[in-house]
């Protein structure tokens, strides 16, 4: 059974940084896309970040580009999203997801209709006060 592990949501000030990690079950890691949504109260799950195992490829959407940072770890299976100048508006549920074609899709605001990803993590949540 696939097992993805987040960890390192918290509450922040506007402004400010945070690093979720994504612990991926080690006979899954390779050659996977592993990626990172998130969902705020009463709106729909939206892609934000992620990567290609094989070769590191990462895809960004445009409101995170330029201040956040998909990255592994291969030698601990973790994925990690780095985000800074955090504002109200990233508040939501974070969650780590893999499986899938999804990385391979440039918009990630179609990654779920068209390629929605296989596993998912339990999700941890971010709070971005102003």
């Amino acid at each position: 059974q696939v097992q993805l592990v987040e960890s390192g949501g918290g509450s922040v000030q506007a402004g400010g940084s945070l690093r979720l990690s994504c612990v991926v079950s080690s006979d899954f890691y390779r050659n996977q896309c592993v990626g990172w949504f998130r969902q705020a109260p009463g709106k729909e799950r939206e892609g934000v970040a992620a990567l290609w195992t094989g070769d590191g490829m990462t895809v960004y959407a445009d409101s995170v580009k330029g201040r956040s940072t998909i990255s592994e770890d291969d030698a601990k299976n973790t994925v990690y999203l780095e985000m800074d100048t955090l504002a109200p508006e990233d508040t939501g549920i974070y969650y780590c997801a893999a499986g899938g074609q999804f990385c391979h899709i440039t918009r990630p605001d179609l990654w779920i209709r068209r390629a929605a990803p296989t596993y998912w993590g339990q999700g941890t949540q971010v709070s971005v006060s102003s």
